[in-house]
């Protein structure tokens, strides 16, 4: 009965630091999110800029002229970066969604049995 306890204690804080992990890679998620959608903002102001427009970098408090294809180029870039990490990162959400879900049923497997044993051994 007190290996039961003891292993409802672990699985409990096994639940919570899965719960707490999912928490994290969701805002990670969310932040992953809204910079897709800046820099998707920024391709879209891109196409609509005329050739000749010119586009400049802030680089602390200095403007700098940026060549254009080197502009577009990074933006595409980082799009291209964003997209994996977000995939990546909806695999550790699954995973952790899965992780928490087995904990979830064990821990309740286990808290019936406990249940079980303590009444079996109140009417016995």
């Amino acid at each position: 009965m007190e290996e039961d306890k003891n292993k409802l204690q672990t699985l409990s804080e096994a639940l919570q630091k899965l719960q707490d992990d999912l928490q994290t890679t969701i805002e990670a998620r969310q932040k992953l999110e809204a910079q897709q959608q800046e820099n998707k903002a920024v391709q879209k102001e891109f196409a609509s800029l005329s050739d000749e427009a010119g586009i400049y970098k802030l680089v602390g408090p200095v403007l700098l002229k940026q060549d254009r294809t080197e502009a577009v180029g990074a933006v595409d870039g980082r799009l291209e970066f964003i997209s994996k990490e977000i995939n990546r990162t909806e695999g550790r959400i699954k995973e952790l969604q899965d992780g928490a879900e087995k904990k979830r049923v064990a821990l309740l497997q286990l808290q019936q049995n406990l249940q079980m044993a303590a009444q079996e051994q109140a009417s016995g």
